[in-house]
């Protein structure tokens, strides 16, 4: 999941989902980041989100169903591209429509920057410039982030490239969101009730 998803997964507590955004850029222990504790449980719901994305049998047969060189990349094409599932059918999943949930998201992170690690500020300034997470929406947004990551990446990678691939398996990862998202809801909502409740 990336961060549409995981900051949704995160409910309506402000401290768990700025933890949830920081998740994919914070490095190490979370109790080593100096930011107040409720935030630090959302990092851990970031992490503990992942390992029940990774694990679970239909994220799995959608990984062997890329093929070479994209499985290598497949858990951040699917991350990406489950993000894309939710931002264009975000009235499903929230009451609230994409657009004013996204703006506070960003909204969020600006107001607690002194939190923030660089990478997340720099990040936060593409956000901002692309209007994410509800772009990603769209998919020209989507290759346009999934080139972006693969520059970053240290090796050549086909990130840029991806999307033909995924569009191809659309109904199979389609089909796969449906079974993994709500697997996620419940798994969110049982882990802040034990561990943030």
């Amino acid at each position: 999941m990336n961060h549409l998803a995981h900051a949704l997964l995160a409910g309506d507590d402000d401290a768990l989902r700025l933890g949830a955004l920081l998740g994919d850029f914070v490095r190490g222990e979370a109790d080593a980041v100096a930011v107040p504790a409720r935030v630090i449980a959302g990092i851990r719901l970031h992490r503990a989100i992942d390992s029940h994305t990774d694990a679970h049998p239909a994220v799995l047969a959608a990984k062997a169903q890329l093929p070479s060189p994209y499985r290598r990349y497949a858990g951040i094409l699917l991350d990406m591209w489950f993000d894309h599932c939710l931002a264009r059918d975000f009235s499903r999943w929230h009451a609230q429509p994409l657009q004013p949930y996204s703006l506070a998201l960003r909204r969020l992170l600006r107001r607690n920057e002194p939190l923030l690690p660089p990478a997340l500020r720099q990040f936060l300034g593409y956000m901002e410039a692309n209007d994410l997470p509800a772009a990603y929406a769209e998919l020209a947004v989507l290759e346009r982030a999934l080139a972006g990551i693969g520059r970053r990446l240290r090796r050549p990678n086909p990130l840029a490239v991806a999307l033909p691939a995924l569009l191809e398996r659309q109904a199979l990862l389609q089909a796969c969101f449906e079974q993994l998202y709500p697997s996620l809801q419940a798994f969110a909502r049982d882990w802040i009730g034990t561990h943030a409740g």
